[in-house]
């Protein structure tokens, strides 16, 4: 996505659907990708062999690699690569995602939150990267060795990349999302995203690649991903897509491809994408969504802010009991010393609110000072809070 010059700030009414129509009717051209092995409803379709090939070669993965760069960038902003896992890995993997599933049901205790989609109507397995390494370390040796998931993230995010993964298994029945971009911007609500510049409207997709891995075969019946390609290169999308009229248009002419077992799709955070609809009535569509994270996104200290704020509060209840500094300046004093992004985080019990993110330490600081919450009471939040989002299992 192109860092075009736009105006500083972006408006909830900023995105015209006419402006929008003009930068996603394209057609995607096979000459364009010579490395593919074919287009399909105009996404880019890759053999696992080209990526093996690749990762034995320098010229040639870097070859595969900027082409890559060139789908999710400027181009229909999806790839699939056919058979890129083998069938005994992701049947081993089943196995232990069906258990886990299973516990989850038996203990009701975790997988209760959701994006997208209403909570409870699929089954989640969040951290199922951390999981799967704890509970059958040969079997994520085997999985994680892929060769084609490694290749994706060092061409989108470079090395140092940082890898999460989340079960989603969509039952018989089970409705579609809503269509919409992803992390970061993308779990946020409008009043949030407006206070963000334009530049990092544009700079939001960069930071992530969106991945799915098929654990089984997905007709169309069974309701694999919906995604409108070309639609991340379009600078407003984070506030306009949630639009009516943005989402007829996605349903109109919304691109599904029918994976096999073991196939992998990757594309870019901002393309307007959603699941699908699961018509049938006995086959449950199972894939492990892959957040693959850059290395960049982290400070260049850590900071203690649970201590910090321990001994900050107190002056703080003070200095708002005394009208020694408006609330612009308190609030100020909170943004230094917490954590204001809720993630990472265990999405077992640090539920997303309204079906996007939980509360960060940030909100929650400037809640209880608003309120005037005791210091006691605060840091028994804060703790319970830090605990659930340093709990790796479930």
């Amino acid at each position: 996505m192109h860092m075009q010059r736009t105006k500083p700030y972006l408006s909830k009414t900023d995105g015209d659907i006419s402006t929008f129509k003009q930068s996603v009717e394209k057609t995607t051209h096979p000459a364009d990708y010579p490395l593919a092995t074919n287009i399909q409803q105009n996404a880019v379709i890759y053999s696992n062999k080209t990526v093996l090939d690749a990762r034995k070669d320098s010229d040639k993965k870097q070859a595969l690699m900027a082409e890559w760069i060139k789908v999710w960038l400027d181009g229909p902003g999806v790839l699939m690569i056919a058979q890129a896992m083998d069938t005994d890995t992701i049947d081993r993997t089943n196995t232990l995602f069906d258990s886990i599933i299973r516990d989850q049901k038996n203990n009701q205790s975790a997988g209760g939150g959701d994006h997208f989609a209403k909570a409870g109507a699929n089954d989640r397995i969040w951290n199922a990267l951390g999981k799967h390494a704890l509970a059958d370390p040969e079997g994520f040796a085997s999985y994680y060795a892929n060769e084609a998931l490694a290749l994706a993230s060092e061409a989108w995010l470079g090395t140092g990349y940082q890898v999460t993964a989340q079960v989603n298994r969509v039952n018989p029945g089970g409705a579609a999302q809503t269509a919409h971009r992803d992390y970061h911007l993308g779990f946020m609500a409008a009043d949030q995203i407006v206070k963000y510049p334009t530049h990092v409207h544009l700079l939001s997709p960069v930071l992530t690649l969106q991945g799915a891995i098929a654990h089984c075969d997905m007709p169309k019946e069974t309701g694999p991903t919906l995604y409108l390609p070309y639609s991340q290169n379009y600078p407003e999308g984070y506030l306009a897509f949630g639009r009516d009229e943005f989402q007829e248009y996605f349903n109109q002419h919304r691109s599904q491809l029918e994976l096999s077992k073991g196939d992998m799709v990757f594309f870019n955070p901002a393309l307007m994408h959603a699941a699908g609809e699961n018509t049938t009535t006995d086959q449950y569509r199972l894939a492990n969504l892959l957040q693959v994270s850059s290395a960049f996104g982290k400070p260049i200290e850590s900071l203690d802010h649970l201590s910090a704020i321990n001994m900050v509060y107190p002056v703080l209840l003070k200095l708002k009991q005394n009208q020694l500094l408006t609330n612009s300046e308190l609030s100020n004093v909170i943004c230094a010393c917490t954590d204001g992004y809720p993630f990472p985080t265990n999405l077992d019990h640090d539920l997303p609110e309204d079906g996007l993110a939980p509360r960060s330490q940030q909100q929650r600081v400037l809640a209880a000072l608003s309120h005037m919450k005791s210091h006691h009471l605060l840091m028994q939040e804060l703790n319970e809070q830090q605990l659930m989002q340093r709990q790796t299992g479930s």
